[in-house]
């Protein structure tokens, strides 16, 4: 017997003091705001947020946001709104400028109930009849014998197990930006061809990059181009990685770079381009080398205005 379906609500944050965090939500009813009874409550120094700020309500299979006393506004998609039906991937904001939040509405499956093992009586142990034996008869014991210790051989160590993607179910969700995707079902492939799980349209990706998959009780990631230009904490690879929490994932030398949170998160890291930063190291050493050749120059008109005299 399953357990009736039920809806969870999603909040990812993007923006803000609570930013890579993913809260699941099954009440009817989400209240947001600095008070400690808030379903989703931020902290007293969180700018942008109001005491009783908003709340999220179910209407059937909908949700609605209604604003409420909020100083600084809530808006959906960069609209002011006082009340709003919420979309998959729409972006909350609270306040201008504030914290973000992206919307994820899914139904879950109820998990069936297992079957009661029954109960078996355990069977007497059967009872042997044996033949008495004369004294005479009776052998004698044996004697020790002294036998040199020998160690026991080597055992030889069990390789470590090689993961492989397998259809599993298993949860994973992606931000890339404003976008978040959440899957149920293991492996998934990223990268800028259309029937990729996830499009990713980068400058460094290709038309299958890497898959993501869960083996062995972990999520793994694997390249899929052949070029190495995938690292992981910095470190090329070239075959299938386990993700520990925190790990960084380079998908190439112009990026983009996710980090990954556990629990099958993977979030996006905003870091400034390659040659955004060689550029602002060249600005500088311009700059650094003028202010040089300025301070030199009027010490050397001095002294050539010295000689004429």
């Amino acid at each position: 017997m399953k357990h009736p379906p039920r809806i969870v609500v999603q909040l990812i944050h993007i923006q803000g003091g609570l930013k890579g965090q993913i809260q699941e939500f099954g009440d009817p009813l989400i209240t947001i705001g600095r008070l400690p009874s808030s379903t989703l409550h931020f902290p007293p120094d969180e700018p942008g947020v109001s005491r009783d700020h908003a709340r999220i309500q179910r209407e059937g299979n909908q949700f609605k946001l209604i604003a409420g006393n909020d100083r600084f506004g809530t808006f959906v998609n960069g609209k002011q709104v006082r009340e709003a039906v919420l979309r998959n991937g729409d972006v909350i904001e609270f306040g201008s400028g504030g914290p973000k939040v992206s919307f994820n509405a899914e139904v879950v499956e109820g998990l069936a109930e297992p079957e009661p093992m029954p109960v078996r009586e355990p069977e007497p142990a059967p009872v042997i009849a044996m033949a008495p034996v004369a004294p005479e008869a009776r052998p004698e014991p044996p004697r020790p014998s002294i036998v040199p210790s020998v160690p026991p051989p080597a055992r030889e160590e069990a390789a470590a197990p090689v993961a492989t993607p397998q259809k599993v179910n298993a949860p994973l969700i992606i931000q890339f930006g404003p976008t978040i995707r959440s899957y149920r079902e293991l492996p998934v492939v990223i990268g800028t061809h259309a029937r990729c799980d996830f499009v990713l349209q980068h400058a460094g990706i290709c038309e299958q990059h890497v898959q993501l998959f869960f083996s062995q009780g972990n999520y793994w990631l694997k390249e899929l181009t052949g070029q190495r230009v995938v690292t992981v904490n910095g470190r090329p690879i070239d075959m299938p990685v386990r993700l520990n929490q925190l790990d960084e994932i380079a998908c190439s030398p112009q990026g983009p770079v996710f980090k990954f949170l556990g629990d099958g998160r993977l979030a996006e890291v905003e870091t400034a381009p390659i040659e955004q930063c060689q550029q602002r190291t060249a600005d500088v050493q311009i700059e650094t080398r003028d202010e040089a050749a300025g301070k030199a120059a009027p010490g050397f008109l001095s002294r050539f205005v010295k000689g004429l005299r």
